[in-house]
């Protein structure tokens, strides 16, 4: 099979020193370099080499206690995901540089002017993969005694990527004049301050950074439940997700690109890219050789830990050789509620012990196995990618540096031999190379279609592409303008800038409710 016309997406999930829960015991890998910036150095130039998309790194705040004997058997100490992408900005010329940050512990405006930075000093090339936080414990690192709910946690994020997105917008692209015989460092009324004021934020603006190279940041999502699903068709570019079988990843495919339409988006505007953790040997036996050595390494009480974490269930009090125990409807779950889904239908599926389904899961943590070849691991690659199951995928090698180093030694190769991925990078930017149109600041959406009313002008800032736009200026009613204004996708939440005056339409920026809208039609 061949696919001439498309090429997939590759991102490096780097997890260190592997995404194998006992990869730190692996004979290969470089456990004592977790905190090494030479060791990163070593793998985003390898990622680079292999002309992978992006480096992708995840992040949590908190170091579970639940599981005391765990804490001695697994690696807890990782680097800040910004600061360390910063530092690979600096060594890097092409790649992609995404960083988790979590809407549940963080503030807006903090968040907005990191990854403006980062995307400035990286020439344009950072990505924020939005997350609402899972673990219970880092409530306790935040002045919280208890977690948020599920649900709340994804209102909070919503409103939260609306600030972040409206604060990218504070100046339009052609502010700064750097006229120094004028003395004229910025054209003022090109500064647009945001004043939101919602459920769970009030931030006046603007930010003190310019507008990001990229316009935005690629903004990335992760979740696959329902709120997961939906906010990702409003505002998200990428899609990290986790599915075990090709027909659940073509489900979720249409599922999530048939909702698009209805935010005035089209399918071209979000990459699905599922994680695959491959196993690769030159032979297959070699291949099934790593693989019992890496589940021979894992530590019973890391294996029952990590298993009870993904589910949000203790299974710590049941035998490792029975099978999973009756678990809580999926309503009682406050943690990851499609990891939970994914796992327990995976052990109820293939019948699987406590023990079993641990080893399953101690290196993909849910996500699809691939173990063999490096031409058995391109066919199903290969078999995703043109049956409408995936646009491209997070790769998250087993062990570090070798896990990556042999995928982009011997599996890209073979992709690139059948033209399913890029030989050179060819764009400037990560939206450039992912095939991601640019925004278009909202003021300059109006200029270029004519808005002559603050009226069509807050319809044409909520529409998330210029085409898009054109269309929604005929939005007449403040029930038609409050619908638009949900839409909360890169370009739906650039600053309504547009209005009568540019201080007045910067107040209606992040504006998600009827009452934004009326504000603005006034």
């Amino acid at each position: 099979m061949s696919n001439e016309k498309r090429q997939l997406r590759l991102g490096a999930f780097l997890m260190t020193p592997g995404h194998h829960v006992a990869a730190w015991r692996y004979p290969d890998t470089e456990a004592s370099q977790v905190l090494s910036l030479g060791f990163y150095k070593r793998l985003a130039q390898t990622a680079e080499r292999g002309k992978f998309d992006m480096l992708f790194l995840a992040d949590g705040y908190a170091v579970s206690e639940n599981y005391p004997e765990a804490i001695s058997q697994t690696v807890t100490v990782r680097p800040e995901p910004i600061t360390l992408l910063s530092a690979l900005s600096a060594v890097t010329e092409h790649v992609g540089l995404a960083a988790t940050v979590s809407t549940t512990y963080n503030e807006p405006f903090h968040v907005a002017r990191k990854f403006a930075s980062l995307d400035h000093l990286s020439g344009g090339r950072a990505a924020w993969n939005v997350v609402t936080s899972a673990n219970p414990a880092e409530a306790l690192n935040f002045n919280k005694d208890h977690h948020l709910l599920h649900s709340l946690r994804y209102e909070r994020a919503e409103e939260f990527l609306n600030v972040v997105t409206g604060l990218w917008d504070s100046w339009e692209d052609d502010a700064f004049l750097y006229d120094k015989e004028n003395a004229v460092f910025a054209d003022r009324s090109k500064l647009h301050t945001l004043n939101h004021k919602g459920e769970w934020f009030t931030v006046r603006g603007p930010l003190n950074v310019a507008r990001p190279v990229q316009g935005h940041p690629v903004v990335i999502q992760a979740g696959s439940s329902e709120p997961g699903k939906e906010l990702a068709a409003r505002t998200a570019e990428v899609i990290f997700t986790a599915w075990q079988t090709l027909e659940e990843a073509q489900q979720f495919y249409s599922d999530v690109k048939g909702r698009l339409a209805q935010y005035g988006r089209s399918p071209d505007e979000l990459k699905i890219m599922p994680g695959v953790f491959p196993i690769i040997g030159r032979t297959e036996a070699e291949a099934l050789e790593k693989k019992a050595k890496l589940e021979e390494l894992i530590p019973l009480e890391a294996g029952v830990s990590l298993l009870s974490s993904l589910i949000s269930f203790d299974l710590s009090p049941y035998p490792v050789d029975g099978p999973l125990p009756d678990l809580p409807e999926l309503e009682q779950i406050n943690g990851g509620k499609s990891r939970f889904t994914l796992l327990k239908d995976l052990a109820e599926r293939e019948g699987l012990t406590i023990r079993k389904l641990y080893q399953r899961i101690a290196g993909a943590r849910g996500h699809r196995e691939i173990v063999g070849t490096p031409v058995q691991i391109a066919d199903q690659l290969e078999e995703w990618f043109v049956n409408g199951a995936a646009d491209g995928f997070n790769i998250m090698p087993p062990y570090l540096p070798g896990g990556l180093e042999d995928f982009v030694d011997l599996v890209v190769p073979e992709l690139q031999r059948r033209g399913l991925f890029r030989t050179e990078y060819t764009g400037a930017t990560l939206r450039d190379n992912l095939g991601l149109k640019r925004p278009v600041h909202a003021a300059s959406a109006v200029a270029s279609t004519g808005a002559a009313s603050a009226e069509a002008a807050v319809s044409v800032a909520v529409a998330s592409t210029a085409e898009a736009a054109v269309s929604a200026a005929v939005a007449s009613t403040a029930e038609a303008a409050a619908s638009a204004a949900v839409a909360s996708t890169a370009e739906a939440a650039a600053s309504a800038a547009v209005a009568s005056t540019a201080e007045a339409a910067a107040s209606t920026t992040a504006g998600s409710t009827a009452a934004a809208a009326s504000a603005a039609l006034t």
